[in-house]
């Protein structure tokens, strides 16, 4: 099976150049469910874009007639996060124009919906296939207001026709996923929504973070929570409906690499995943252990982010992966002087007991910059 591909003008830069997206599409023999699939939001995050390329690869294997459906990649979703420098490094996480993350810019149809209780009273009698088509006209005509701001002789900045262009292409899926990886260096696992967890552990992944808050504006909350706040109006007048719509995003690993375990477990859980839900019909998946999988599952609001109390050289610092105890020290600090002391080590230890997931690449620090991340 041969994709259609597509490209989408993105950005004209003053240079003359012209940045674009590179859309693969694989179309099955039957209709079914819309898979949209990114990678890349973050410049320094580049995992996603290996997963993305070796599942064009297997998919050309692939008869039509095994995929019902259709799976849309968009690979490298941020060129111009991707292409930001400093000096070797890349990072890419801002747009530093305007100063805001690349991954909180994005439309979200629950904070522009009137009155979501009475919309859900006209459709309570309503089978859940036409309600989720009534809802997602509604949620079309309100995202198609955006273009009329950005169409207009003011125009708009460029991180509103940016997330524009990408929510226009997933908009109305069904399942969508977003691939990233740690800004530093982290362990693989991926952010569980609502009433998804059965489904998160067709990833295989060693646990999910929970969603018990949101940050906001983030590229799968725009997605899915416009259809969780359905669900719970449907909840309120005594209906429970869960609608077959998924959105994930998938932490693969340390930034800046293309770590091949990280890879390889980001392409068998999505090709998992999509077996699972009878996307695709393919040899050897779904894998067995999808059934017993142990996948343990933690709060974010359980997640410790530890800053440097002071400047200076980090050391004797726990590994990636541990399991640590309360008050159990978990990295020291080298600090130096300009007062005419002694260099001193300052022990730093941990204020609960939890998994360390995330640490810094940097290991000299200033007062106040991120050591290292820890989950209860």
């Amino acid at each position: 099976m041969l994709p259609v591909i597509s490209t989408i003008p993105l950005r004209h830069m003053a240079s003359g150049d012209v940045l674009s997206l590179q859309v693969y599409k694989f179309i099955g023999a039957q209709p079914g469910k819309k898979v949209y699939i990114q990678s890349n939001l973050h410049g320094a995050e580049i995992a996603g874009n290996a997963v993305i390329s070796q599942f064009i690869e297997f998919l050309q294997t692939v008869k039509d007639t095994d995929l019902c459906g259709e799976i849309w990649l968009v690979p490298v979703c941020n060129p111009m996060g991707t292409n930001q420098r400093s000096h070797i490094f890349s990072s890419g996480r801002y747009c530093v124009y305007e100063a805001k993350d690349w991954n909180r810019i994005f439309w979200d149809c629950e904070k522009h919906a009137n009155d979501l209780l009475a919309f859900a009273q006209s459709q309570i009698n309503f089978e859940q296939e036409v309600i989720r088509k009534n809802y997602l006209t509604v949620i079309e005509q309100e995202f198609a207001k955006i273009l009329e701001k950005i169409n207009s002789s003011s125009g708009a900045p460029y991180t509103e026709r940016f997330s524009y262009k990408l929510q226009s292409l997933s908009l109305d899926a069904n399942y969508l996923m977003d691939l990233h990886s740690h800004t530093s260096q982290g362990l693989n696992y991926l952010y569980v929504f609502r009433n998804r967890e059965e489904s998160a552990k067709y990833f295989l992944l060693e646990f999910g973070i929970q969603f018990d808050k949101y940050d906001g504006g983030a590229f799968d909350e725009a997605f899915i929570k416009p259809w969780l706040a359905l669900e719970e109006c449907f909840k309120q007048l005594g209906r429970e409906i869960r609608f077959d719509v998924e959105a994930w995003t998938l932490e693969l690993g340390t930034g800046m690499q293309m770590n091949p375990v990280s890879v390889e477990k980001g392409l068998r859980g999505v090709k998992n995943y999509l077996a699972q839900k009878g996307v695709l019909q393919i040899s050897g998946f779904p894998l067995k252990e999808s059934t017993f999988s142990e996948m343990s599952f933690k709060l974010r609001s359980q997640v410790k982010r530890y800053y440097a109390p002071t400047g200076g050289m980090i050391q004797s610092r726990v590994e990636l992966g541990s399991l640590v105890k309360a008050g159990e020290r978990i990295y020291q600090i080298l600090n130096f002087h300009k007062e005419g002391k002694l260099p001193t080590v300052i022990d730093v230890s941990t204020e609960q007991d939890g998994l360390v997931y995330d640490i810094s690449s940097n290991q000299a620090v200033n007062e106040g910059e991120f050591v290292l991340g820890i989950i209860g």
